[in-house]
C-alpha cells in the first residue's frame, strides 16, 4: 500500500530541513527523503562560522541540530533516493525503494561537487571531494587542496592541523573566499599557496603519487608530489528531477522567485538549488521556511 503525506520534501540539506521543523509546526504530516546523509553539503564543513547564534560549530553538529528537531516534531525521515517524481493530484515520488504520494512536493536536492575533468578523477585511490570525511587518512602526509573559495580555504586551513604539508592550488591570481580565511591560510607555516596555477593530470597507478601542475601565465610544467588531492572547484545543481519535471534552466537551476512557487503547481523549490544570487546557509534556511508555509497553503 503506498504512504501518503500531505507534504515530502526531497533533499535533507538545511533548506529541506527547515521546510520539515515548519511544515511539522503546521501540523503536516511530512516526508523527507535524502539520498545520501542528512545536512547535505554543510554536514562535510569543519566549522560554520556565518551561521547566526552558533558561532564555530561544526557542519556535522548543525546538520545534527537540524535533523533532531525536525524528528523531534514528528517528521519522517528516510535514506532513499528519489528517482521520478510523477505529475499529478496527488504527487508521486518513487525512490529506490518505496512509492509515496503527497499532496505537495518540495525539492530542496541542493548541490554536487563540481569536476576538473581529469582522466581518473572520480576514481583513483587519492583524490577526495572531502576533507573532512577523508582527511584523517593522509594525517602527517603530503596533500594539496585545488580551488578559490570558501570550502577550498577552509579545507587547506582544517587539513593543515593534520597532514606534514598542504598545498593550495587556485587557477586565478585573487581568492573569491573571505578575507579572513585568506589571512588564516597565509599564516599557516605549512601551507604553501600557487596561484595562476592548474592541475594538468594526476600521477601515479594505482594511487595519486603526484600532480602535474601548470603556470597559466609563463605556460611552465612541473610535478608537485602529493599523497591527496583534495578538489573544492565549485559545485552545480542536482538537476535530473527538476529535469525531467521540466522546471530546469540550461544550467540545471529551479526558476523561483522569493515565494519559492515552481512553474509546476504543487511543487516548491528552496535551497542552492532555486535560481538567486545569494546562496548561503541562511539563505537555504530561509528558503526552506518559506517554500513550507506557500506548501502548506496548497494543501489547505
Amino acid at each position: 500500500m503506498t504512504e501518503q503525506f500531505d507534504i515530502i520534501i526531497v533533499g535533507g540539506g538545511p533548506a529541506g530541513l527547515t521546510a520539515a521543523i515548519y511544515t511539522r509546526r503546521a501540523g503536516k504530516s511530512v516526508l523527507v527523503l535524502e539520498k545520501a546523509s542528512m545536512g547535505g553539503q554543510i554536514a562535510s564543513s569543519p566549522k560554520v562560522d556565518n551561521f547566526p547564534g552558533n558561532p564555530a560549530i561544526s557542519g556535522i553538529e548543525l546538520a545534527e541540530i537540524l535533523y533532531t528537531q525536525a524528528e523531534e516534531l514528528g517528521a519522517r525521515i528516510e535514506l532513499e533516493e528519489v528517482l521520478e517524481i510523477r505529475d499529478g493530484a496527488p504527487k508521486t515520488v518513487v525512490t529506490d525503494y518505496n512509492t509515496y504520494t503527497g499532496t505537495a512536493v518540495i525539492l530542496a536536492t541542493g548541490m554536487k561537487h563540481r569536476t576538473m575533468g581529469l582522466d581518473r578523477e572520480e576514481t583513483l585511490p587519492g583524490v577526495s571531494f572531502c576533507a573532512v570525511c577523508d582527511g584523517a587518512f593522509y594525517a602527517g602526509r603530503d596533500t594539496a587542496v585545488c580551488g578559490g573559495g570558501n570550502t577550498a580555504l577552509q579545507d587547506t586551513l582544517y587539513l593543515s592541523e593534520i597532514c606534514r604539508s598542504v598545498t593550495l592550488i587556485h587557477r586565478r591570481s585573487q581568492f573569491r573566499a573571505d578575507p579572513i580565511l585568506v589571512d588564516a591560510v597565509a599564516k599557516r607555516s605549512n601551507v604553501t599557496i600557487l596561484t595562476d596555477t592548474v592541475v594538468e593530470s594526476l600521477l601515479g597507478e594505482d594511487a595519486l603519487t603526484g600532480l602535474l601542475l601548470k603556470h597559466t601565465i609563463t605556460g611552465e610544467s612541473r610535478e608537485l608530489p602529493v599523497h591527496g588531492l583534495f578538489e573544492a572547484v565549485g559545485q552545480q545543481p542536482e538537476s535530473a528531477l527538476p529535469r525531467a519535471l521540466g522546471i530546469a534552466d540550461e544550467a540545471g537551476f529551479i526558476p523561483a522567485a522569493e515565494d519559492c512557487l515552481t512553474p509546476a503547481a504543487g511543487i516548491f523549490v528552496a535551497g542552492d538549488c532555486r535560481v538567486k544570487e545569494v546562496r548561503q546557509l541562511t539563505t537555504a534556511c530561509a528558503d526552506g521556511a518559506v517554500a513550507a508555509l506557500a506548501a502548506c497553503r496548497f494543501c489547505g
